[in-house]
């Protein structure tokens, strides 16, 4: 079996998790391969630790195709590793290191569990789908694509901005607003939530388009099918607006007619088998938890 893991950041807090990771895989004799970037956060530590690869792009990554990743950090780390997974299907395991952690669903403390599982195959597959960003003036072109979210939003001036939807080359709206939001499934427990959009479960096969602050009291969120395209341009006082596509972003102006549709390849999350969806949700949210009880 071949194991490669992913992260950017090593917090002393969790110095002695992670070697004692690293250290049980590689004595399962388990290949292990290690993000070229997160080995500068290791060095210190070389005494501690065993023998393993380096692995630092896409290109290493398709030459040698691990059997499994296994991201360390939070949600944005995965996020992260899908430009060097991009189009394999290898399964990511995403342990949460941070806080809240949705797609990190592998709380660091069962590290442990992530070999016995991964050795007597409780390890449970989900496909997550991501959109897809063509734009007549081209951004993002690095990686067009993205797993949680796309956004648009004004910059310079604290003037709303006008937003024109279409939905299959058919008029939606225009938005007046701060922003919208379109996400996939996976992105509707991130931004999407904060301003008020529905949660959607991953294999909905859904888009969620979502206003930010609208200046219409009566426009409210939208589930759409991810087979649909959505173009969209903007409007406003400034010369220059804000686009994102998860944690990256660019600036866009008025001339930029952008279109959102689903991605041609998908990723695929593997948590253990006493993890899903709607447990995840209910821990992170603390649904059923009342203090006064």
């Amino acid at each position: 079996m071949k194991l490669f893991i992913f992260s950017e950041v090593l917090k002393p807090k969790n110095i002695d998790l992670v070697i004692t990771f690293i250290n049980d895989v590689v004595s399962q004799e388990i290949d292990l391969y290690i993000y070229e970037a997160f080995q500068k956060e290791l060095e210190p530590f070389q005494d501690r630790l065993p023998n393993y690869k380096l692995l630092s792009n896409k290109e290493d990554f398709k030459a040698i195709m691990p059997d499994y990743v296994v991201t360390m950090g939070g949600d944005g780390t995965i996020l992260n590793a899908v430009k060097v997974i991009e189009g394999t299907n290898v399964p990511i395991i995403g342990v949460n290191m941070g806080r809240l952690g949705f797609l990190s669903s592998v709380e660091k403390n069962k590290m442990p569990d992530i070999l016995t599982a991964l050795k007597s195959g409780n390890i449970h597959l989900e496909k997550r789908t991501l959109l897809n960003v063509v734009s007549n003036i081209p951004i993002f072109t690095d990686a067009p694509y993205a797993l949680n979210d796309f956004t648009l939003h004004k910059r310079d001036t604290s003037s709303m901005v006008t937003i024109h939807v279409s939905v299959n080359d058919n008029f939606l709206n225009s938005y007046w607003a701060d922003g919208i939001i379109v996400s996939t499934p996976t992105g509707s427990t991130g931004y999407s939530l904060a301003c008020g959009g529905p949660i959607v479960f991953p294999e909905s096969g859904n888009f969620v388009i979502t206003p930010v602050a609208p200046h219409n009291l009566n426009v409210r969120p939208l589930i759409i099918s991810d087979t649909a395209k959505i173009t969209m341009q903007i409007e406003g006082r400034s010369e220059n607006f804000l686009c994102t596509m998860d944690s990256r972003y660019q600036t866009v102006t008025q001339d930029h007619i952008i279109t959102i549709q689903r991605n041609s390849f998908d990723i695929v999350l593997a948590t253990l088998d006493d993890i899903n969806f709607m447990k995840t949700i209910r821990n992170k949210l603390m649904w059923g938890l009342d203090k006064r009880n």
